[in-house]
């Protein structure tokens, strides 16, 4: 039986690749497969937009939440770098709430193997301040992120152009 040679493509030109696509050996398709494997991780890690701040995550969230009639929350889910690794939608419920389950939230956090959560929901009405619901889930999840080691920075209400950041007014 033939060893296969295991060939490095790390430093490879896009043509070398190329060329290198054309041999029809099961160990250069492997190393070629894993390359571009690795390179699409890296270029995802790199366009990732990481989160600084409230303005940050309400800019990056506004736009799921504008013009509408019925209130929804969503999470974002943030690496170690708080880097962004997706967003989720966790309910939609009526005009005035939404019910929010937070084994539903740490559930998709711990799939996506966030270290960090930002939690947002609009207020179809405008109104910006916080509920007694609001600020009972925000204790709750805060609790809960502790134990589970995952980071609950900030829980953000939005409207149509403005937020409300638990975490710029120091109640999280």
């Amino acid at each position: 039986m033939k060893t296969q040679k295991k060939i490095d493509v790390s430093n490879l030109n896009d043509e070398q690749l190329k060329k290198l696509l054309k041999i029809d050996s099961p160990g250069v398709r492997e190393a070629v497969a894993e390359y571009i494997r690795r390179e699409a991780i890296y270029r995802e890690m790199n366009k990732a937009e990481k989160i600084s701040g409230s303005r940050e995550a309400a800019a990056h969230l506004m736009p799921l939440f504008y013009n509408l009639d019925v209130e929804q929350f969503h999470i974002l889910l943030l690496n170690r770098a708080n880097k962004i690794i997706g967003t989720r939608k966790i309910s939609e419920g009526g005009m005035s709430g939404t019910v929010v389950d937070p084994k539903v939230i740490f559930y998709k956090a711990i799939q996506a193997k966030a270290s960090g959560i930002i939690m947002a929901h609009n207020h179809p009405s405008g109104n910006l301040k916080p509920s007694d619901s609001d600020i009972q889930l925000t204790k709750k999840m805060k609790e809960g992120g502790r134990l589970l080691e995952i980071s609950i920075l900030d829980h953000l209400i939005i409207s149509n152009n403005s937020y409300y950041s638990f975490a710029d007014e120091g109640s999280l």
